[in-house]
């Protein structure tokens, strides 16, 4: 059976259009040496990231004068406040407050952060708090003082810190949600049904896997969307996004979605190719396969036969490949956890 030719040949996916998220990050995070000891962190997400990204670097610290280096700060649990003092004893509680309120009601529309872990100004929750100055034991963790504006001010955005962001499925998530947000951003921007549709239309397969209930509820918005002022449909539309990609995707509906996309290909595929892909989604399924290497098969059939609404799809590429850890793009067959179909010998 021919396949349809609905695109030029060998055209990939559609999933990586020209957008760049425009990131808040902690200033120390590879890009300067400004930590309380002088030093900076090398972080090599953060270089590759800049290539795809728009950075906004920040380090709060520096920012309401303290030097560099300094002396630390530490969190103070003083009743039900928590305040941040140097250990000299200088209080920098105010003072930081204010900044975190300046700085982020200065900034552009932003699509994420990714903050320093366990600092007392940026850990987005894992800030040690003490009970006094002198004591060495910890009484709790929590968000640093700049993390808890952000969090307080920007609930629906990507917000990550550096050490979670060595989990690969925690980075892919963060990206996901990062570049989906960025590319949301450029379609309300253009302030067009038109750009609402086709976002809508290019992100059914990836709010599938992330919330069918919300899908439901966003193509219900975009199909009225006509009978009400377009500026409360994409406020309204936005909500539902954020609150769809809160949470990783659930590997039951990451199945669902593989099986959706299996049913516009299998047509024209040989019987062992057919067996091949569902031996891959069930090893998936029992968590023996990575999601990659099984999206990766469907893709490379998605391109192989030019399926138009597949090719669409942010789905396959919801963020550059160029970001993937070469571990987290190993193929199933280099992990040896898949056999190719091997072909029967001719009988003599």
């Amino acid at each position: 059976m021919n396949a349809p030719s609905a695109k030029t040949a060998g055209e990939k996916t559609n999933s990586a259009e020209a957008v760049r998220p425009i990131v808040v990050v902690s200033r120390c995070l590879d890009l300067e040496a400004c930590r309380y000891n002088g030093q900076v962190i090398p972080t090599a997400f953060i270089r590759r990231l800049a290539a795809h990204a728009t950075l906004i670097p920040v380090c709060p610290e520096v920012e309401i004068g303290l030097g560099v280096p300094r002396e630390p700060i530490r969190l103070i649990r003083c009743g039900a406040e928590v305040r941040a003092v140097q250990t000299t004893g200088q209080d920098v509680t105010d003072r930081l407050a204010q900044f975190a309120d300046r700085f982020l009601e200065a900034l552009p529309e932003v699509d994420g952060f990714i903050l320093k872990s366990r600092s007392p100004s940026c850990g987005i929750r894992d800030a040690k708090v003490f009970p006094t100055m002198e004591s060495e034991v910890a009484c709790g963790r929590e968000a640093g003082l700049f993390a808890r504006a952000v969090l307080r001010r920007f609930p629906g955005l990507a917000v990550e810190d550096e050490g979670r962001l060595n989990d690969e499925a925690i980075r892919e998530r963060f990206l996901t949600q990062l570049f989906t947000l960025a590319r949301f951003r450029q379609a309300a921007k253009a302030d067009s049904l038109a750009a609402l549709v086709h976002f809508h239309t290019t992100h059914k397969l990836l709010l599938m896997a992330q919330s069918e209930k919300a899908l439901r509820e966003m193509g219900r918005l975009v199909a009225n969307a006509a009978h009400r002022p377009l500026s409360e449909v994409i406020a309204e539309y936005r909500q539902l996004l954020q609150q769809a990609l809160e949470r990783a995707a659930r590997r039951t509906a990451i199945v669902n979605v593989l099986q959706h996309g299996f049913g516009y290909v299998s047509k024209y595929l040989a019987a062992r190719e057919k067996a091949f892909f569902l031996q891959a989604l069930e090893k998936y399924r029992r968590g023996q396969l990575p999601a990659s290497a099984v999206i990766a098969l469907l893709r490379s059939w998605v391109v192989r036969f030019e399926v138009a609404y597949l090719l669409q799809q942010t789905f396959f590429e919801p963020f550059p490949d160029e970001l993937r850890e070469p571990l987290d793009s190993r193929s199933a067959w280099e992990m040896g956890v898949l056999t190719t179909p091997r072909r029967r010998k001719a009988r003599s």
